[in-house]
């Protein structure tokens, strides 16, 4: 009787270890808040996710802090968009010393937007994540590093990065079809963030207040947005949370427009996983551009 127990015991005991949500959890760095959701989404249980910017924060003018240094030094997979985005992630890769570290870039394959600023320089567009179809590929670029680094996972992240994709392409369709009511097509934003979802959903964006991140404009720039606010027609001006919106404001003011808030980020009450934050930010267009 006594041999029975402390074997049954001993095979409670090893089905404990065995079950991986009491085993170390697979540690990721994710740089912005949908990328972090797309890694929770397909890592489930299996993993740790730590957001490297937080909630309100643009990633244009981060400043990464000594924790984040120590999480990055930590961690096992390094999930960022790339194309210019993270323009301090070099250096807080190297300074990390982590040499185990699976860096995912996000951007790498996808064809980008190439933007013109005022001085002529071009950069790329960063802003990949706002195509729900873009980001089907990253979810796909997630499932692999995460299948890399717990190879044990693989049909578990399979499958999840299966079920996830499934509700993106149904996104792009619920988007696509809210979209193509709409009977302006045409609009003005605070930041470049809106190319990849313009070219994905037929709209277009007919100027940017801030071109670069931290740069005021010039008279003529606010003078070109007022115009084409008034050529429009639309009466509104998009700016985001994570920047200053008294430029805007100023520019409405002159316009006669509106001050509307779009998300390119996410992570806030209402919108805390990726898919609610595209549709609140289709909600907030509908309501002035159908």
């Amino acid at each position: 009787m006594r041999k029975g127990l402390i074997t049954t015991i001993l095979i409670l005991l090893f089905l404990i270890i065995s079950n991986h949500s009491f085993a170390e959890k697979i540690k990721v760095i994710a740089s912005i808040a949908p990328l972090a959701d797309f890694t929770k989404q397909v890592g489930g249980e299996r993993v740790d996710v730590k957001l490297l910017l937080p909630p309100g924060a643009s990633p244009h003018i981060y400043e990464p802090t000594p924790k984040a240094m120590k999480d990055v030094s930590n961690a096992r997979v390094f999930v960022k968009i790339g194309a210019g985005l993270e323009f301090w992630a070099e250096k807080i890769i190297k300074a990390s010393g982590n040499k185990r570290l699976i860096i995912v870039d996000s951007s790498s394959g996808v064809s980008l937007i190439r933007e013109t600023h005022s001085h002529s320089s071009l950069s790329a567009d960063p802003h990949i994540w706002l195509d729900p179809v873009i980001a089907v590929g990253i979810v796909t670029k997630i499932e692999k590093a995460l299948i890399e680094a717990d190879p044990q996972g693989t049909q578990f992240y399979k499958q999840n990065a299966f079920i996830y994709k499934k509700k993106l392409f149904q996104l792009d369709k619920e988007i696509s079809k809210k979209v193509k009511t709409f009977r302006i097509k045409e609009y003005v934003t605070f930041h470049p963030a809106w190319n990849y979802f313009s070219k994905r959903y037929g709209l277009r964006v007919a100027g940017v207040i801030e071109e670069s991140p931290g740069k005021e404009p010039s008279p003529k720039h606010i003078a070109n947005i007022i115009r084409e606010i008034n050529r429009i027609g639309s009466r509104v001006v998009f700016v985001e949370p994570q920047f200053n919106p008294k430029i805007a404001e100023a520019v409405a003011k002159e316009s006669g427009a509106r001050v509307l808030f779009l998300d390119p980020i996410g992570w806030q009450k209402g919108r805390g996983t990726y898919i609610d934050m595209m549709r609140y930010n289709v909600s907030v267009m509908e309501g002035v551009m159908k």
